[in-house]
């Protein structure tokens, strides 16, 4: 038995295929091929747009696979979410789909935009939220390069960002939040039934969220006298519980914590000034809670 797993092509792409190599997993590409090869026998990968995803495992032609909140919604897809993975194709985080108008324009407010036409990818959903605003407008289908169309093409239009600087560039500004989104591992509700799919799906999302928890974490062990460990564990960030064990020379210890990369460079100096010695900082793949 295989699990047919999708996997998102486009912007995710790269960001999913990293998450897999921290988790254990190799998934190699091919420029003409949409079926990646995967070093693990009980999995068959495909490459599949985000916006489909959630379509084609509601329908049991996948088992699983990566993509949005947002398509999920915007398809109404009847499936499993398995795992909430916040990570995106620039950082790892959520996104947002906004209601953004040009700067010049005298539009302020989503009531503003009552019979005027918007343009976007995501059609259903901004529809579902217009209506729940008692606004009615044209939704026009976008299909892509959605920021330069105000004014000429469309009054206002619903677009994804993750910072704001896209709509900035084209001097829109944002007048609404209409949905927040993130990847989502999500399932076919008759594969999720399945003993043998549901725990390798219950194993993969425990590797893959080990993988998004150590992201941005080190590993740092030290040696140190018994007599100057307390200076030593006084330099360590406060809330923190290392693991200190015992060398073969009883008057010697050993120190191990995990810590966040970006604060390392301060603290080994200080380490070293309260005593630490062979001190070692060390990369994580995964931290499994």
């Amino acid at each position: 038995m295989k699990l047919k797993l999708g996997i998102p092509k486009g912007s995710l792409e790269s960001a999913t295929i990293d998450l897999f190599r921290r988790a254990g997993f190799s998934i190699t590409l091919s420029s003409r091929s949409y079926f990646p090869s995967v070093d693990d026998p009980e999995m068959e990968c495909m490459l599949i747009r985000a916006q489909e995803m959630a379509r084609y495992v509601e329908d049991g032609v996948l088992d699983a696979g990566f993509t949005g909140r947002d398509w999920v919604e915007e398809n109404e897809a009847r499936v499993e979410t398995v795992a909430d993975l916040i990570y995106a194709k620039q950082s790892f985080g959520k996104v947002r789909w906004v209601l953004a108008t040009p700067e010049a324009s005298p539009y302020q407010r989503v009531e503003d935009l009552q019979g005027k036409v918007i343009a976007t990818e995501l059609v259903c959903t901004t529809r579902r939220y217009l209506a729940s605003k008692g606004v009615q407008a044209k939704v026009e289908f976008s299909w892509g390069a959605t920021e330069v169309k105000p004014p000429e093409l469309a009054d206002a239009i619903v677009e994804v960002t993750e910072t704001g600087s896209s709509l900035r560039a084209n001097k829109l500004r944002i007048l609404e939040t209409v949905l927040e989104s993130n990847t989502q591992l999500i399932a076919n509700l008759h594969s999720w039934s399945d003993d043998w799919k549901r725990r390798k799906l219950e194993d993969i999302k425990v590797l893959l969220e080990g993988a998004m928890t150590a992201l941005g974490k080190v590993g740092l062990m030290l040696n140190v006298r018994r007599e100057d460990l307390s200076a030593v564990l006084s330099v360590l960030p406060a809330l923190k519980n290392p693991t200190v064990s015992q060398l073969s020379d009883d008057a010697w210890v050993a120190v191990n914590t995990i810590l966040e990369e970006i604060t390392v460079r301060n603290i080994i100096p200080r380490l070293k000034e309260a005593g630490a010695q062979g001190i070692v900082e060390y990369p994580l793949n995964k931290i499994v809670m």
